[in-house]
């Protein structure tokens, strides 16, 4: 045998075979999975049932947030134009004195730093729909400053809340309101609620105010309400004297705790609005395309949820 035959068998002998597996082991196959199944897709009562979920826990949760946050949001932007408005009446001597005012017109300006009631402008009217935008002087009273017992409502939860701390007044803080007869300060008598006896009589030359909210406690604090709770404070100095021709009565949906069931029928139209909106979106998702739809249907929809919330919660207690 040759030295170059040798050689070509050694090399022959020493090659892999690629059909062997190399350095001799074998090699391990992984154990094939089994397939799965197909997954059966949903009925559709399953996915209307879901969706019909979803949406209304949507609905819950910005029917909260309005309460707690926006509904303060709204009442805050409102009460800034009202207390340049009422400014500019008083710098002009045009504020409101008396007689027929028209309902939501700002009256005067409240302050009680002792519960937190700094510069609250209380409104003309006591509905749940003028309340919206604050306090509201009860009609058919005199205004703050004037000969007998004026009154004024105010929301303990929703729209800023501006009455929630009154129930700590103590006998002796001082409650301080401007109108368009001047400053007048008027000193705690008693926390009352619904039931406790009232207040002595008024002598002709002498002023009150009663401020009035609702309360809770418990479990139930914070969104709801249990019982009306009034706040009577006496006028420290010279009562003014109040024009004449005020209302003598107001009707039932300015009494506390009462509904403004006037708000009904533009609830009803923010509510066809809002559908047709949503008709509208789902059609344009479809010819024309998920994104741009979104962009222009979500400030569309938020919009109209929100007037329709802002007329729904009109339909509740005017002191919640």
């Amino acid at each position: 045998m040759t030295m170059t035959q040798a050689s070509a068998d050694l090399e022959v002998a020493t090659t892999p075979d690629p059909r062997q597996p190399r350095f001799g082991l074998a090699r391990l196959r992984r154990p094939q999975r089994a397939a799965r199944p197909p997954t059966a897709p949903l009925s559709p009562g399953t996915v209307l049932t879901v969706w019909v979920c979803l949406i209304c826990a949507l609905l819950a949760l910005w029917i909260v947030l309005y309460a707690m946050v926006l509904s303060s949001v709204q009442e805050s932007g409102s009460q800034k134009q009202l207390f340049a408005q009422l400014r500019e009446e008083l710098a002009l001597g045009t504020a409101p004195l008396g007689g027929q005012i028209e309902a939501g017109s700002p009256v005067a300006v409240l302050r009680a730093p002792e519960v937190g009631i700094d510069r609250a402008v209380v409104v003309e009217g006591t509905s749940a729909g003028v309340m919206r935008a604050g306090p509201g002087h009860r009609r058919d009273t005199p205004l703050p400053g004037q000969p007998g017992v004026s009154v004024i409502y105010g929301r303990s939860i929703t729209y800023g809340g501006r009455f929630d701390a009154i129930t700590s007044f103590a006998p002796g803080d001082e409650i301080t309101v401007v109108t368009g007869q001047g400053t007048f300060a008027y000193r705690v008598d008693a926390v009352r609620r619904t039931g406790q006896p009232l207040p002595p009589p008024l002598a002709t030359d002498a002023s009150r105010l009663t401020l009035v909210t609702a309360e809770s406690s418990g479990w139930k604090r914070g969104w709801t309400v249990e019982s009306t709770v009034y706040v009577d404070s006496t006028l420290v100095g010279k009562v003014q004297p109040a024009p004449a021709g005020r209302p003598v009565a107001v009707p039932a949906n300015e009494q506390p705790m009462a509904r403004d069931t006037s708000a009904l029928f533009p609830l009803v139209l923010w509510l066809q609005a809002l559908v047709l909106v949503v008709i509208a979106t789902v059609w344009a998702r479809l010819r024309w395309g998920p994104w741009q739809t979104w962009v222009v249907a979500v400030p569309l929809v938020v919009a109209l949820l929100w007037g329709a919330t802002n007329s729904a919660f009109a339909l509740l207690p005017n002191l919640l």
